[in-house]
C-alpha cells in the first residue's frame, strides 16, 4: 500500500508548480523539526559545537536548517520524472571534463560523496549527465518504500545495487563504471579505520581507497550544495589516486583521510546542507565509552 501511496504524492507534486511543492517541503521540514526528539536534536548541536566551534544558538539554527532542509530535498526526489526532463533547469556541473577524461581512457572510477545537499539527486545529476553510475544504496527496511527509492533512482539512470553487492560493483568498473559511495557515516570498528576528521579520531570508511586501488581507478570526491534559488551546483573534484606502495593498509589509510578532508571543508562551507542528526562517533563512544581524544 505504501508503494501506491507513494506513486500518488510523487504523481501531484509533478503537477504542482515547483515554487509550492517548496513551500510544501519547507513546511514538512518544519513540521519534522518540532517532533524530532529532543535526545536526538543535542546530539545534533552538540556535534554542531564540537566540530565548527558554533555557540548555543549558532548551533541549533545550523542544526534546524539541516533538518528543515530534508522537506524540499524529499519533493525533489518525488519529481524526479519532471526533472529528468530538463535536468539543466535544477543542477549545473563543475568538473564534468574531469570524468569524461577517465571515460575516455577506458576507466571507471569511484565517486566520493557526503550525506550532504541532495545525495539522491546527486547520484542522477550523474547519471542524467551520461556518466554510467551505479548507486550503492542501503536496503530499506520498508519493502514498498526500498521498490519506491529504487524505480525512482533508475528511473533517472542510475544502476542501483546493494552494499552487499561488492562483487557486482567490482565487475561493473572492469565494464567502465562509476561506483558512487558516501563516505561519511559511521561503520563498525571492525570494517573502519580511524581517522582526524574536525580535529576528533573519527571511524572512517575505507571502501573507496580500497576500491580504487584494487582496480587502479581514480576517485573523483563530489558534492552537492544547492542555492536560496533551488538550484544546485554539483563540484566535481580533482581526481585522486590510490599510491600502491608495499603497505596496503597505509595506502588505503592515507587516502581516506585526504578524502575525509574534502568532505570536512565542504561541510565547514556548508554547514546547513550536512547530516547532523548522523550519530557520526557512535561505534567509537560504544567501543571506549567515549569518544577517543
Amino acid at each position: 500500500m505504501l508503494y501506491y501511496v507513494l506513486k500518488a504524492i510523487s504523481f501531484v507534486a509533478c503537477l504542482l508548480p515547483r515554487g509550492v511543492c517548496e513551500l510544501l517541503g519547507l513546511a514538512l521540514g518544519n513540521l519534522a523539526w518540532l517532533v524530532i526528539p529532543g535526545k536526538r536534536k543535542q546530539l545534533a548541536v552538540n556535534q554542531i559545537k564540537k566540530c565548527l566551534g558554533a555557540d548555543e544558538a549558532e548551533a541549533v539554527r545550523i542544526a534546524k536548517a539541516s533538518t528543515v532542509r530534508f522537506g524540499p530535498m524529499l519533493f525533489e526526489v518525488l519529481r524526479f520524472p519532471v526533472i529528468k526532463k530538463d535536468p539543466e533547469q535544477y543542477v549545473h556541473i563543475e568538473g564534468l571534463e574531469k570524468m569524461q577524461a577517465a571515460l575516455a581512457d577506458g576507466r571507471g572510477g569511484v565517486i566520493a560523496a557526503a550525506h550532504s545537499g541532495n545525495w539522491e539527486l546527486l547520484g542522477g545529476a550523474f547519471a542524467m549527465a551520461g556518466v554510467p553510475l551505479v548507486g550503492v544504496a542501503m536496503k530499506q527496511k520498508d519493502s514498498a518504500a526500498d521498490r519506491f527509492i529504487n524505480e525512482y533512482r533508475t528511473m533517472i539512470g542510475m544502476h542501483i545495487t546493494y552494499k552487499t553487492g561488492v562483487r557486482e560493483m567490482f565487475a561493473m568498473l572492469k565494464k567502465g563504471w562509476f561506483i558512487g559511495l558516501i563516505m561519511d557515516q559511521d561503520t563498525t570498528i571492525k570494517d573502519g579505520v580511524i581517522l582526524d576528521f574536525f580535529g576528533q579520531p573519527t571511524n572512517c570508511t575505507p571502501g573507496a581507497a580500497s576500491m580504487a586501488r584494487f582496480q587502479d581507478v581514480p576517485i573523483f570526491p563530489s558534492f552537492m550544495h544547492r542555492d536560496e534559488h533551488g538550484r544546485h551546483t554539483l563540484v566535481i573534484q580533482d581526481a585522486i589516486y590510490v599510491e600502491k606502495t608495499a603497505d596496503k593498509r597505509e595506502d588505503i589509510r592515507r587516502t581516506t583521510q585526504i578524502i575525509n578532508k574534502a568532505i570536512e571543508a565542504h561541510v565547514r562551507k556548508y554547514p546547513e546542507e550536512w547530516f547532523w542528526l548522523h550519530d557520526r562517533w557512535k561505534s567509537l563512544r560504544e567501543e571506549y565509552g567515549t569518544e577517543r581524544e
